[in-house]
Formats: C-alpha cells, structure tokens, sequence
C-alpha cells in the first residue's frame, strides 16, 4: 500500500491541471470578444496586413540549412555542458569530447563535399570526347 500514496499525488496533481486549464479556458471564453469583422479573419504579423500568397514553395536548401544549423546548434549546447564540468571529466572527458568534435567535424566535411552546403545552380560536367571520335 506504500506505492499507492505516490499515485494519488500524482492523480491530484493531474486534476488540477486539468482543472486550471478548463477554467483558463472558460474565462477566456466568458470574457473574450464575439465580434466578426473583415479584419478579425486577415492574419496579422507584426502590426502589417500581409500582401500577397503567404503558401509559395521555397527551395530545398532553406529545409537543410535550417536542419543543419538545429543539429549543431544542438552540438554546441553538449559543449557548452561539457565546459562546466570540465574540471570534473578529467582526461577521460577531454579524450570523448576530443572525439566527439572529430565527428562533428567529419560531419561537416561530408556535407561539404557532398554538396548540401551548395546554394547555387549546380555545373554541369562536360562530357568528355575521346581522340578516336574527334578525328572521324
């Protein structure tokens, strides 16, 4: 009968949640404003009424940057919690951060080569005419 203490407080805990959630809802309800007006339905950013088709297709490249800058953003908060228990890793940490930077390196490299860091047009190789073929 220990265990079942712990899951009250949690069904408790649950409920009012809940509970605060219905009433933030309800009030905001209650004394939200019911009035529809031409303007009430247009989106609005930044105080500018939007001119133009907000739903156009944007290029590849702006998905991968932005995925690339999340993933070593990312790393950089794993270095930035290394940094404060530096101390306390020892060597052992420096050699598993040594090697975890190798990799975020290695990572990078390979999306440079393989051209995901690449904004322009991409060249066309030429193809190449053997000697045999340009003299007949």
């Amino acid at each position: 009968m220990e265990g079942t203490a712990d899951y009250w407080v949690l069904l408790v805990y649950a409920a009012a949640v809940i509970v605060l959630v219905a009433g933030m809802v309800g009030v905001s309800y209650a004394l939200g404003q019911r009035h529809l007006r031409p303007a009430t339905i247009q989106p609005f950013e930044s105080g500018i009424v939007s001119v133009g088709y907000g739903r156009f297709r944007l290029p590849v490249q702006f998905y991968l940057i932005a995925m690339f800058f999340v993933i070593f953003d990312l790393e950089a908060a794993f270095l930035y919690a290394w940094a404060t228990a530096v101390r306390a890793a020892g060597w052992s940490g420096y050699i598993v951060i040594a090697i975890f930077i190798a990799t975020l390196i290695a990572a990078l490299v390979y999306l440079w080569r393989a051209g995901a860091l690449e904004w322009g047009p991409r060249p066309r190789k030429l193809a190449r005419t053997l000697p045999a073929q340009k003299a007949g």
